[in-house]
């Protein structure tokens, strides 16, 4: 039996969100798996049909914190067949009793931001002492063990783990018609999923398009999401007269939004390190390479570990509007594109959940 305590899980969509649901969805194949979760809108039919079972809990947050680490160490004493308990963040660990977990297989998934806080500050400490009640410490990439380290969390109980993505789904014809309505006889045709938020660098790639209008008139940039940044971003493709080349979609069907990746040249997110936030890895590049999507991503942060430089696409400093212009650029040159697509798909196999999870079982 495996057991997940979670903050973050679906039907709420987010990066985090379908990184745990992906994981239950794996674990599922090698055991039964509980998970105890936040309540959440739409959780009844999700959680009706998931193979795990899920208990959900609400009230305020600091009141479900604690009722949700009461129950799981109640479930640990109940069960004596817990084969690994995983954690999503450090404050789903912070109030477990250690003494309940300190004899089963435990893992704590660190991403960056949530650890990126200064050495012995009061939140650091938290940190420190919350982990070292595991004995596996999970990070996303070589960047977050880096950050790890540098924070105090001990080397020898950390372990990289990519998160895994899902095996790519067959669209049909008529979705494909859907998603080529968007971008019409654009080229080229650049996408980015990302939240709208500052580190997601949206506003150098209106910049970038804005700049790259006159080599290429018929560009279409799309960007799916949305965000606190929306609102600045929309006035801002306004100021630059970007209306026909930029199209802002969110709240769109799962299956459009993979047709709408495989009908792009370009997955785009040259994220940058904005305050304490900084890109943990980019599944998203991932998600891209497995329809033969090659990416462009910035230096900052995990993407290094998500994109083979000149290989998969181009690594570029987001901070600097000229070299994510370069970037674009050199994606076709010589139809560089479609060399990146091709060698992305062959990467993106060492993503699948079926070899994530050996990762994991292998360390229990």
């Amino acid at each position: 039996m495996f057991v997940i305590s979670t903050r973050n899980f679906p039907p709420d969509v987010g990066g985090m969100q379908n990184l745990i649901g992906g994981l239950a969805k794996a674990l599922v194949n090698h055991g039964p798996v509980t998970v105890f979760a936040d309540k959440t809108e739409k959780q009844t039919e999700y959680d009706k049909i998931s193979k795990a079972t899920i208990e959900r809990f609400g009230g305020f947050k600091l009141f479900r914190k604690y009722r949700k680490a009461n129950r799981v160490s109640e479930f640990i004493k109940e069960n004596k067949n817990i084969r690994s308990i995983f954690f999503d963040h450090w404050k789903s660990v912070e109030k477990i009793n250690s003494n309940n977990i300190k004899n089963i297989p435990t893992f704590c998934l660190v991403h960056s931001k949530e650890i990126n806080h200064e050495k012995n500050s009061g939140l650091n400490k938290r940190i420190l002492v919350s982990l070292e009640k595991v004995k596996f410490i999970i990070a996303n990439s070589k960047f977050t063990k880096r950050l790890a380290i540098t924070i105090g969390l001990p080397e020898k109980k950390i372990h990289i783990i990519h998160p895994g993505h899902d095996e790519p789904l067959n669209i049909d014809s008529e979705l494909k018609r859907e998603s080529e309505k968007y971008y019409n006889d654009s080229f080229p045709k650049i996408l980015t999923i990302a939240r709208l938020e500052r580190r997601k660098n949206h506003q150098n790639i209106l910049m970038c398009i804005r700049n790259l209008k006159e080599k290429f008139p018929k560009i279409k940039y799309i960007s799916v999401g949305d965000g606190d940044e929306k609102k600045r971003l929309l006035s801002l493709v306004k100021e630059l007269k970007l209306e026909k080349e930029v199209l802002f979609l969110n709240n769109i069907d799962q299956k459009l939004k993979i047709s709408l990746i495989q009908s792009s040249n370009i997955f785009l997110m040259p994220s940058i390190k904005y305050e304490r936030s900084v890109e943990g890895f980019g599944i998203s590049f991932i998600e891209a390479a497995s329809y033969g999507v090659g990416s462009i991503g910035g230096k900052d942060g995990g993407a290094e570990d998500a994109i083979r430089n000149n290989e998969t696409g181009l690594i570029c400093d987001g901070q600097d509007i000229s070299s994510i212009y370069n970037s674009i650029l050199e994606f076709f040159k010589n139809n560089n594109y479609k060399k990146f697509g091709s060698n992305a798909i062959k990467f993106s196999e060492n993503f699948t959940w079926k070899k994530i999870i050996r990762q994991y079982l292998d360390l229990i």
